[in-house]
């Protein structure tokens, strides 16, 4: 038995980890992680270690998956065989790699000539063991012989320029250009980095240039990805690594600027305002897509960006409602409208799930009480008190918490509400129902049952803490909806009998009553912290003494509404407290100020925080939430230095004041709502693949709306589909739809054209 962890990489850069799963050789992660990728990489790359009992970890095998084959496996579940982990090989998987050579072929006048190597560089080695020092050994190949020259070690850096020149004695330039006789020569160079260990110096990935591509001209200049050393790797059976089952969905998109878009936005933004909504081309994208989640995606962000989501959901809500018999079953289907919804409390009530929840649910998590009431589970006397007191904390929290729900959420919920009460006026419940089916049942009751998948632990909870939560999940839910569930077991009916008391009812209505209220609470007024991320990361000390070190350490960082802190572990008091209003500038760190990756700084009035995050998306993550948190302070700066201040002057412009005013302008035009960090060109573009995917459709509902406004008799089969309550207007709409995404069609075949032509082979 093995107890084994799964790690997802950017090429050799880890940028997740699953937990260790014990005893097995079969482990389920069941994890889910997503990020956006902030670099260029080339493979995508899963690694299974084995921890042993030293707590040391050994690599059991690896899927190595090319950035360019990402789609085949786009949206499905695969197994993949496991591959043997060698560090001859590891160069396929490592960071984005280049090597840039100029070749020059000189005859002397008696016939025999020299070759002349210069001009060698590098972008983007891996680093080894926290370093790179790389050097490269350039030899040539041919004639039997192997001559090789080593260029000097260049310390700490991934990016090394070798300005160094070999010559290389030859016979005759026919004979090295020649290709189809016996002789061929090849030049390879083949990078190191120098360690200092007694094992020697880690290969780094080489290139073989075949000297025919000098041509008659004798010049070469061109970029290479470096390869795996020939039968490198040992020879290991690939059947007995075993093999693991991975889900990808990968999307990449290519966005024009921002007036390409316009006709199709447009036409998107005003969807609230088209009679009847079903006609809208809002409405129509989730007519068409497969599954409703597809569209709700990008249309609730695009309209969050433009800040018409409201007036959006309020009109397809409302015409869903005017479409509902039965008040029991309102909204319980996954309609436009729900989805819409869920997106939406996904987006703006991220953190107001995490203040209100995540304190509680790490508490069931880390004392691992047993809540289980199932008497064909128990092997003791019922422990429905542990249960019966998690539920109680929980319920207080989420009942008592009204005041910081997003007021985009309460506006909507009044909608449904307003929209509700006057479709069924007899049902007095109505008014709460229509909006408990989304705070509780698609809100609070989803996170508590799986917190990792929002985001409030960082995995998947053991199975004894999993089926606590799923009772207390059940229960809550039940609470929530103010009517006892018919169909639940016996054991679990008696539990609910604990519940039963009016005041738990009056709690429920309460805190409805007050979430659906609109526009009462003006979010700054709320003095409450809420947390919005923390984790360990590294710093360099900011000299506040005059005498103390520069060093750098490693802190656990947390961030609220109110301040950014550091401490010295997690749960101690704060070492240091930034408030938010003193951050001026949160800004990338080139990587040259220290020789250290993915560092970002924090700049304050007197002076920088310089922090290195664990990864490229850690890095980019918390940069991407301090700035947005800081966006409306008064006195931010419009320019800034991308590298540090070291020895008396700024490494990027020279200036020898410590003061000195920044020499690159701020990165910025990012929202000041800490929730909505949403590019709507980017929306749109997604948008227009949408319809572009389903292109058939949308003619095929043309044809519906033309059948239907001159065919009276029975609706044709294959038109039933489409809600189509306006024949001619709906119509009117495709026509813009079709236009739009047309013209956006040729945009792109146009800009792909025109890329290839202007790329040539062994160019950046």
């Amino acid at each position: 038995m093995r107890d084994c962890y799964c790690t997802v990489n950017l090429d050799q850069e880890e940028v997740f980890r699953t937990k260790i799963v014990e005893k097995s050789l079969c482990p389920f992660y069941g994890e889910d992680f997503y990020c956006e990728i902030p670099r260029s990489f080339r493979h995508l790359s899963f690694y299974i270690f084995d921890r042993d009992v030293f707590r040391r970890d050994s690599s059991i095998g690896k899927v190595a998956v090319k950035k360019e084959d990402l789609q085949k496996y786009h949206g499905k579940d695969t197994w993949f065989q496991l591959q043997p982990v060698s560090a001859d090989s590891e160069v396929q998987t490592s960071k984005y790699q280049e090597i840039k050579l100029k070749i020059l072929l000189s005859e002397a006048q008696l016939g025999c000539g020299s070759l002349l190597v210069s001009g060698n560089c590098c972008q983007g080695l891996p680093i080894v063991n926290g370093q790179c020092d790389p050097y490269a050994a350039v030899s040539l190949l041919g004639l039997s012989r192997s001559e090789a020259k080593k260029t000097k070690v260049k310390r700490k850096t991934n990016n090394p320029q070798f300005d160094e020149v070999f010559y290389f004695e030859v016979i005759s330039k026919e004979l090295v250009l020649r290709s189809n006789g016996a002789v061929l020569f090849l030049l390879r160079v083949d990078l190191w980095n120098a360690s200092n260990l007694k094992f020697g110096d880690e290969f780094l990935g080489g290139v073989r240039v075949p000297l025919r591509v000098l041509g008659q001209a004798g010049v070469h200049d061109a970029w290479y990805f470096l390869q795996p050393r020939e039968n490198g790797g040992k020879s290991v059976k690939v059947e007995d690594l075993g093999s693991l089952r991975l889900n990808i969905v990968y999307t990449e998109d290519h966005v024009f600027p921002s007036e390409h878009y316009t006709p199709l936005r447009d036409l998107l933004l005003d969807s609230a305002n088209v009679e009847p909504v079903s006609a809208s081309a809002a409405h129509t994208l989730g007519e068409v897509c497969r599954e409703k989640q597809e569209a709700a995606i990008p249309l609730v962000r695009l309209f969050l960006h433009y800040g018409k989501i409201v007036p959006f959901i309020s009109a397809i809500a409302h015409a869903e409602i005017n479409r509902t018999q039965d008040p029991n079953t309102i909204f319980r289907g996954n309609s436009l409208t729900s989805k819409c919804i869920d997106e939406t409390m996904k987006l703006a009530g991220m953190h107001y799930l995490q203040v209100t929840l995540k304190p509680i649910i790490d508490e069931i998590c880390t004392e691992h009480k047993s809540c289980e009431i199932d008497p064909v589970k128990l092997k003791e006397t019922s422990l429905s008190e542990n249960l019966r007191l998690y539920v109680d904390r929980i319920f207080n929290v989420i009942t008592t918490s009204g005041v910081r729900c997003p007021t985009v959420m309460c506006d909507i919920f009044f909608s449904l509400r307003e929209s509700a009460a006057t479709r069924f006026q007899v049902d007095q419940d109505v008014r709460y129902t229509a909006v408990s089916s989304f705070i509780f049942l698609r809100f609070f009751a989803p996170a508590i049952l799986s917190p990792n998948l929002f985001h409030l632990r960082p995995h998947h909870p053991d199975p004894a803490t999993s089926r606590t939560l799923t009772l207390i999940s059940k229960t809550i839910q039940t609470l929530g909806s103010l009517a006892k569930s018919k169909s639940v077991k016996s054991y679990m009916a008696a539990f609910y009998d604990y519940f039963n008391e009016q005041k738990y009812a009056d709690a429920v209505k309460n805190f409805l009553d007050l979430i659906s209220t609109s526009g009462k609470w003006d979010q700054k007024s709320i003095e409450t912290p809420i947390m919005l991320k923390e984790g360990f990361m590294i710093k360099r000390a900011q000299g506040r003494n005059r005498f103390g070190m520069k060093n750098f350490k490693k802190r656990w960082f947390r961030l609220t509404n109110h301040e950014f802190t550091y401490h010295k572990t997690k749960g101690e008091g704060a070492l240091c407290s930034i408030p938010i209003e003193n951050i001026l500038a949160v800004e990338r760190l080139e990587e040259e100020s220290f020789k250290m990756k993915n560092m970002f700084q924090v700049i304050q009035p007197e002076r920088a925080l310089y922090i290195q995050a664990n990864n490229c998306v850690e890095a980019r993550d918390w940069i991407d939430i301090l700035t947005k948190v800081s966006q409306c302070n008064r006195k931010r700066l419009s320019t800034y230095h991308p590298s540090a201040y070291l020895n008396g002057h700024w490494l990027c412009c020279k200036l020898s004041a410590d003061s000195a005013p920044g020499c690159t302008p701020c990165t910025g035009g990012l929202p000041a709502n800490i929730q909505l960090d949403v590019d709507g060109d980017r929306e749109t573009e997604r948008i227009y693949s949408l319809f572009s995917t389903y292109m058939t459709k949308l003619i095929k509902m043309q044809e519906a709306c033309g059948s239907k406004s001159v065919y009276d008799g029975p609706e044709q089969e294959e038109y039933s589909s489409f809600v189509i309550d306006d024949p001619q207007e709906t119509y009117k709409t495709l026509k813009q739809i079709i236009s739009a995404v047309q013209t956006l069609e040729q945009q792109h075949t146009k800009y792909k054209r025109d890329k290839f032509k202007k790329t040539k082979i062994g160019s950046q």
